[in-house]
């Protein structure tokens, strides 16, 4: 059996299907309750309910996140997979940067906390003792355009200058992750990373244009040692460009 955390998700709505499709039965934690067949309620961030919900999985894929606590939700999961004893394999999803984007002022956590707090739960699951695999993927198309949505509501948008994504579909992740779900434990595999690197303000302007809006885009420098980290790329993998879906395609299909 295999237990997806983040289930209802971005992620996890598209991890989930795949998973059943290649006939494994899958349990699903929610923080809500929830009656539909195959879910569990269980909080990660509290540890309650999780160790009822790791009972008999032999297969975890992590999938929950937030931009903080994600250390402390990994140490809850695999503290209740080692005393429940069936685990063999624990596949977590984290993000291109985590290890490279240095998160050590009160500036840097509250702009760039996100990376920190991968990197933490990283080092949790492969300390915990149980087999592991982590692929780390750059942003989500989805995540992009939900910032560029609230950006589009100023009259004057502020880009942090010399700032560059390289967005990747969310299916794409899916699909690769249930693949590793499917197999055997591999440690840290190769990123997977969008087509394409765009420059931060050009992900905006292509979305204000495929929304026929107008705005003036402002390069604003951003300090700090993350940022610093931004601007020399740590949260891309130019090497490892293997989705296909641009995002001038994401866009075309969300109009």
């Amino acid at each position: 059996m295999i237990l997806v955390t983040g289930g209802t998700g971005t992620l996890g709505q598209l991890v989930v299907p795949r998973l059943r499709r290649a006939g494994q039965p899958v349990r699903v934690l929610s923080r809500q309750p929830n009656e539909r067949d195959g879910f569990v309620q269980g909080d990660l961030a509290t540890g309650e309910g999780v160790e009822a919900a790791v009972k008999g999985a032999e297969t975890i894929v992590h999938l929950a996140g937030s931009s903080k606590g994600d250390g402390v939700k990994a140490a809850n999961l695999v503290q209740a997979a080692v005393r429940a004893g069936t685990t063999r394999h624990l596949v977590y999803i984290s993000v291109v940067g985590a290890d490279r984007v240095p998160v050590h002022s009160g500036v840097d956590r509250a702009m760039f906390g996100y990376y920190a707090a991968k990197h933490e739960a990283e080092r949790a699951i492969a300390e915990s003792g149980v087999p592991w695999t982590t692929l780390r993927a750059t942003q989500f198309h989805d995540l992009m355009l939900l910032t560029a949505r609230q950006m589009a509501k100023l009259p004057v948008i502020p880009a942090p200058s010399g700032f560059q994504a390289q967005p990747v579909d969310a299916d794409e992740v899916a699909a690769r992750l249930a693949e590793l779900a499917l197999g055997p434990p591999a440690g840290l595999v190769d990123d997977l990373a969008g087509p394409r690197v765009y420059p931060l303000a050009d992900l905006i302007r292509g979305y204000l244009r495929a929304r026929g809006k107008h705005r003036a885009i402002v390069p604003v420098r951003v300090p700090g040692k993350a940022a610093r980290a931004m601007r020399e790329g740590a949260n891309l993998a130019a090497d490892r460009a293997v989705g296909r879906r641009t995002w001038e395609e994401f866009l075309a299909a969300r109009t």
